[in-house]
């Protein structure tokens, strides 16, 4: 589910990778990504629209893996 403004994609290697799951938590400041019951990385729906497009989550995991798409041109 996209938020209003921005929406996040990552890939199936991502969400199954505990170690990177847990570091995307632990980076982004408002609590964009969580850990599911599995240990996979989930997203919280309801802070997308919070995002402050610091590229924090970008840079932590591997080159074209993640990506944050804005949903307005600004």
């Amino acid at each position: 589910m996209a938020g209003l403004f921005i929406d996040v994609t990552f890939t199936d290697a991502v969400a199954r990778d505990a170690a990177l799951a847990k570091k995307l938590v632990e980076v982004c400041p408002v609590n964009i990504f969580a850990l599911g019951p599995d240990g996979t990385l989930t997203l919280v729906p309801e802070n997308l629209d919070e995002c402050t497009l610091c590229d924090l989550c970008i840079q932590a995991a591997p080159p074209g893996s993640l990506r944050v798409i804005k949903l307005y041109d600004a």
